[in-house]
């Protein structure tokens, strides 16, 4: 009997070391990142946080801006779009974080309506109940 397929929601950070800096994943996470029988989804709210982080010179790219760098980052890591829902904003004010970041709430609820496993190594999101994540 194989392992079973996991489906992971990838945060925010965790997206973008897969593409810029790889080495700052935790072993378990990148090997279920590569892994073939997962699926991997992520949120529009990642994009979006991505793009405000490149617009705030909060991560540096060279060459490009933000808009176009997203859409290639999107283009050579194909994922699972978990789309934003009423149903996901609903739940956003319903999932028990210790923090009130919009960002990690929507993060979490859509991990929650989606049935997904939240890979993450924020101990704020980790520390969260009702939902399920992946960490180190």
């Amino acid at each position: 009997m194989g392992r079973a397929q996991v489906k992971l929601l990838l945060d925010t950070h965790i997206w973008i070391w897969s593409l810029l800096e790889p080495q700052k994943l935790p072993k378990r996470l990148a090997r279920e990142l590569r892994s073939s029988k997962n699926e991997l989804w992520l949120s529009p709210i990642s994009v979006w946080e991505t793009q405000l982080l490149i617009e705030t010179k909060r991560i540096r790219i060279v060459k490009t801006d933000a808009t176009h760098w997203v859409a290639q980052a999107l283009r050579q890591m194909p994922l699972n779009e978990a789309q934003l829902t009423h149903a996901v904003a609903i739940e956003s004010r319903q999932v028990l974080l210790p923090h009130h970041d919009p960002a990690d709430r929507f993060l979490a609820a859509t991990a929650k309506v989606y049935d997904l496993v939240l890979a993450t190594v924020d101990e704020r999101i980790l520390a969260g109940k009702g939902f399920r994540t992946l960490g180190n």
